[in-house]
């Protein structure tokens, strides 16, 4: 008899109108879509064509005209300022209205963009619902980001306003943001009407005459605005992807298919109900932030999580147990990383033990690959299902999942299980034809994608076409490598261009870093593939040991190496690693291997503007450099 998930999967592939069509009745619709699905111009699908909705209306005033505009909608938590503050739906739809009262004022209306470059602040998140509220397309930078990359954002989405914050916090350590915006604007060709600015106490600033206005003088006594109802098709958002160089590209997300998807995953794939709390340790610059800390929770119904902090240093590695002990956590969702630095500091997880987690049933990892040591380890020190789950900025919801609103399947760590309900995805050779089971290829999905998928970038058709269909024509390339095994269980191994090719043999860094990681002295690592005049490819390792380790390399390494020789075989050829004392890293988290592989190489490389801290880049270098790279200089 086939499971839950599979009479799920089957319905989705078979009838994905019907399934679909079904998915959007909880919502409220202004008018009733005429198709579901518009084929008209592929590989152009529009979802839910000719209905008119507003995503804001449906996370706050839908709930509030329910009975529920007393329960708790927002809860900001900010260790690094020592701050509370909780919103009800009452009292979030008012702020958002207030905002989005203030916008209308400067003369935002539907289809302009708006720029949001803020802190982790519930001012951030009531950006984004006002936007939403009036029909503005937002767009949401990471706080912090340099001038040059965000007057490339500005240039590309054209805001007619931004909003923004006079600093952000980074653990102890105060970043003007006034500054970096105001050069910025200097740079970019196209200037934005106006700016508002929220002053926060750590640092206030000055404001330019004239485009300038204070958060609270234009919108606390702000006429409330009403929701705006806007075509399914009308975009909610632009989101540009990380590391971007010459013209960003803008990720654009539309209104009705984002909507049914994400309150369908709250209940299907996370198993999170109307008034849980949800929490997604993320950042609101981010996909996750814009889908599980504001969107799908909210549209949910549940409580969401907004934390202004980090799972270490603010104060300690149990920072993340006492936010689910004060809030009454029942679903957290993170980045392994995260879960990975939390191990460095605290490998035997004393830092929980006398937390009150007894709400908390459910861990999900997702962002980079979750190696299977890490996933192991938080099973076992926290007593719930960790779930890995594997997704992208274009798609804004989960590709491959364990459906926990679906039933458990039996978990293998290292692939986050099966293909979430819509998606059919394959496993392809680089001559288009598919990879028997166990074989490694470049994952792709049949188009045409779900609802809340990608259904172009920001003016700019042809780089769709280019960046992700003209590869396998027919197909959503999602630049990630891995196999399928006999059970239809997805591996994600690494990025396409994280396969090596060691000797003509075709090998994944992602299984290497699988072997090391499951060492005992291993906290982290990468591998990365770096030029070599005979093998063409060869893999260099980089790991981090965890506190307390006192061994060093000349112990540590021997070990990895004969691990992988034994795990992989001597056809990895893995012969060379050092140990470092931390990883190059996105502030999302991603390990940026690219960057390595270029300093290996001796090649020329531009630090990305998502890097956490350049100066991980010099310790990586002065560690290659013992290894004798970039060869040229040896």
């Amino acid at each position: 008899m086939p499971s839950v998930y599979e009479e799920t999967y089957r319905r989705a592939q078979d009838e994905p109108l019907d399934f679909w069509a079904a998915a959007a009745e909880p919502l409220f619709w202004h008018r009733r879509w005429d198709t579901v699905r518009d084929d008209a111009n592929p590989p152009f699908y529009r979802w839910f064509a000719g209905g008119r909705l507003n995503t804001c209306y449906n996370c706050l005033d839908r709930h509030v005209e329910r009975g529920r505009g007393k329960q708790l909608a927002l809860i900001y938590d900010s260790p690094v300022t020592g701050t509370v503050r909780r919103f009800t739906f009452n009292e979030l739809r008012d702020e958002v209205a207030r905002v989005a009262g203030a916008l209308a004022a400067q003369g935002v209306e539907a289809g302009d963009r708006v720029i949001i470059y803020m802190p982790m602040v519930p001012e951030a998140v009531i950006g984004m619902l006002a936007c939403a509220r009036i029909g503005a397309v937002h767009s949401v930078v990471f706080g912090g980001f340099a001038p040059k990359e965000l007057a490339a954002r500005i240039d590309d989405a054209q805001p007619k306003l931004i909003l923004s914050a006079s600093c952000g916090i980074e653990v102890d350590r105060v970043v003007p943001y006034k500054p970096l915006l105001d050069a910025a604007i200097e740079l970019s060709s196209h200037k934005p009407e106006r700016a508002i600015i929220l002053q926060r106490p750590e640092a206030e600033a000055p404001l330019v005459d004239g485009r300038d206005l204070d958060w609270h003088a234009a919108c606390d006594g702000a006429e409330p605005a009403d929701c705006v109802p806007v075509a399914a098709t009308d975009p909610l958002y632009i989101l540009y992807t990380s590391g971007t160089t010459g013209v960003p590209k803008g990720v654009v997300r539309d209104n009705g298919g984002h909507a049914v998807a994400l309150h369908w995953s709250m209940e299907h794939v996370y198993g999170a109900g109307a008034g849980e709390v949800y929490w997604a340790a993320s950042d609101i610059g981010w996909v996750v932030g814009h889908s599980y800390i504001v969107y799908g929770p909210l549209l949910r119904g549940a409580t969401t999580i907004l934390y202004e902090g980090k799972p270490v240093g603010t104060p300690d590695p149990g920072a993340f147990w006492r936010v689910i002990e004060d809030h009454g956590v029942n679903v957290l969702f993170t980045a392994p990383t995260a879960f990975r630095a939390i191990k460095k500091e605290d490998p035997d997880g004393a830092f929980m033990r006398n937390r009150d987690l007894s709400r908390f049933r459910t861990l999900f990892l997702a962002g980079e690959r979750s190696d299977p040591d890490t996933l192991l380890w938080a099973g076992d020190r926290l007593g719930v299902p960790v779930i890995d789950h594997w997704w992208q900025t274009e798609t804004s919801w989960a590709i491959a999942a364990n459906c926990v609103g679906l039933g458990t399947l039996p978990v293998k760590p290292g692939s986050p299980t099966r293909a979430v309900p819509g998606y059919d995805v394959r496993v392809l050779g680089e001559d288009g034809n598919e990879m028997p089971a166990g074989q490694i290829g470049a994952l792709v999905v049949k188009l045409p994608l779900p609802p809340g998928c990608l259904p172009t970038l920001w003016n700019n058709d042809d780089g769709y076409r280019q960046s992700y269909l003209s590869r396998y024509p027919g197909f959503y390339l999602t630049g990630d490598a891995g196999y399928q095994d006999e059970d239809g269980y997805l591996y994600i191994m690494s990025r396409v261009d994280d396969i090596i090719n060691v000797a003509g043999h075709r090998l994944s860094t992602g299984a290497m870093e699988e072997v090391l990681a499951f060492h005992p002295d291993v906290a982290e690592c990468a591998v990365v593939g770096v030029a070599d005049a005979i093998k063409g490819e060869i893999p260099v390792g980089f790991v981090v040991t965890k506190a307390g380790v006192t061994r060093g390399a000349d112990e540590i390494v021997p070990e990895l190496i004969e691990r992988v020789r034994a795990s992989i075989g001597p056809v990895a050829a893995f012969k060379t690693a050092a140990l470092v004392p931390r990883l190059p890293k996105t502030r999302s988290g991603k390990i940026l291997r690219g960057t390595v592989k270029k300093i290996a190489d001796g090649q020329p490389y531009t630090t990305p503007a998502t890097i956490d801290d350049p100066a991980i880049l010099d310790e990586i270098t002065d560690a290659l450099r013992g290894l004798g790279y970039p060869k040229s200089a040896g």
